[in-house]
């Protein structure tokens, strides 16, 4: 672990032109440097909390347990240990995660408490970094793994409410929600999980979904549903599975007064849950519709109801932000991420967006596969001088529609791109050459703002 002070920061200037600059150290983070650090790729890594571990060490809550497996959660070249559950604990990931930086010696590549303020490109395609103590470094190339976890998204609601309101991002422990009438709104698996917790610790429990949402169960005959679905599956096949397990596990949607969803299922991010339906069935959730208002105490949904609380629980989803980049290099729309191959920018080359995307299943084993693609990418992006981005837009790939992601189509892309590296070596050469003079723009430095909002890795 490296921890440098503002003064020797700025007493001290070190030359990285030569390295590239990842943000955040969390899974997806820690994962690339480990990916750079086999190819003897130089870098620096940075974060803004004070420990390793993104949102396993950060965000989630006390009591939470990943809804993917451990078989598909974990590094390919890092298992977990074998005395982990089949879904490990917060406890566990963090633990986990630690055990993979000290495995492959990353930690002393990593300075904690440094917060990005700004990046912009500057002369020689270079990358000007800016960091809230007023330091600035020069990189080659800057990797953004700074996390989709940590930008609240909040509804907004005609009326006042009384009690209190808060993010799940801000629920921690069961004794925020002991003896409390309790509004957890959302349908995801945040919100599922806060709605669990308040049904046995809670004096109420009701979960408000704007929209009924598919709950998958966790495990199907004693295996992790996860873990049924193989790479050789096609999405439509595995949507029939899924449909299958859901009506022998819980039946319908009717069985609990709750409408069918008007999506099928993977168009929106699964909700992996056992416990919502268990406690419908035994009175401890009540399901409602969407909030229409507040009044007081009170809530009235949508239907006309009304219900009393203490606590309103906003498991609402979070906004992919950038804010250290300039509007120039603001690529996000919703929750889509405008770039190629999944990191690259066909305008400007060095600037790389990683793990923005929501895979339906585990984070370890993608990042595992798109890391070895990616690091050849890096270094065939030293031997061109157009964006990489730029001749995969060339090569005929298309800007992504949706954030949403089949691991395995993950997978089969991977592997052809792989299997294909040569062909794209020698299209990047073409374009290459069409393009003689490419240089990116240089863009002004931000005047008389710092960004001190804490950017925490994934």
């Amino acid at each position: 672990m490296i921890k440098v002070s503002s003064s020797s920061r700025t007493q001290k200037m070190v030359d990285t032109t030569h390295k590239h600059l990842i943000i955040g150290a969390g899974f997806v983070g820690l994962g690339m440097a480990q990916a750079l650090k086999a190819v003897d790729i130089p870098y620096d890594q940075v974060d803004a909390s004070d420990n390793i571990g993104g949102n396993w060490y950060h965000g989630v809550y006390e009591s939470a347990h990943i809804i993917s497996s451990r078989k598909i959660t974990q590094f390919a070249n890092f298992p977990m240990p074998d005395n982990y559950p089949d879904f490990p604990s917060a406890q566990n990931m963090w633990d986990y995660l630690n055990a993979f930086t000290d495995h492959f010696d990353l930690r002393r590549h990593i300075e904690l408490n440094c917060i990005v303020s700004y990046v912009r490109p500057v002369e020689n395609n270079l990358w000007e970094v800016t960091f809230a103590n007023g330091e600035q470094r020069i990189y080659k190339g800057v990797l953004l793994c700074n996390g989709h976890h940590w930008c609240k998204r909040f509804p907004k609601f005609n009326g006042e409410f009384k009690g209190e309101i808060i993010h799940s991002k801000d629920y921690k422990r069961s004794h925020q929600l002991r003896g409390k009438r309790v509004l957890v709104i959302g349908g995801g698996n945040s919100a599922c999980d806060v709605a669990a917790e308040a049904a046995r610790v809670g004096a109420k429990s009701v979960l408000s979904m704007r929209e009924s949402v598919w709950f998958i169960p966790k495990s199907f005959a004693g295996v992790p549903v996860v873990d049924l679905f193989r790479w050789w599956m096609p999405e439509w096949f595995q949507r029939l599975m899924a449909y299958g397990i859901i009506r022998l596990t819980f039946g319908t949607h009717d069985n609990y007064g709750l409408s069918k969803p008007n999506h099928q299922v993977f168009e929106k991010h699964p909700t992996l849950n056992n416990e919502v339906p268990y406690y419908i069935k035994h009175g401890r959730i009540t399901p409602k519709p969407a909030v229409h208002q507040f009044d007081g105490w009170e809530v009235e949904f949508v239907d006309g109801s009304r219900e009393a609380f203490d606590l309103i629980v906003c498991a609402t989803g979070y906004y992919v932000k950038y804010p250290f980049l300039p509007p120039e290099l603001q690529r996000v729309e919703g929750a889509v991420v405008k770039c190629y191959g999944g990191s690259f920018l066909d305008d400007y080359k060095g600037l790389y967006y990683i793990g923005w995307g929501q895979p339906r299943g585990g984070v370890g084993s993608i990042i595992a596969a798109y890391s070895s693609v990616f690091t050849k990418y890096l270094k065939l992006q030293d031997e061109i001088n157009v964006p990489v981005g730029l001749v995969l837009k060339e090569a005929g790939q298309h800007l992504p529609k949706n954030h949403l992601c089949d691991p395995h189509q993950i997978f089969k892309e991977l592997k052809l791109s792989n299997l294909l590296f040569n062909v794209i070596v020698k299209k990047a050469y073409q374009v290459d050459s069409s393009y003689p003079n490419f240089i990116n723009i240089p863009l002004p430095p931000l005047q008389g703002i710092q960004n001190t909002q804490p950017l925490l890795g994934l």
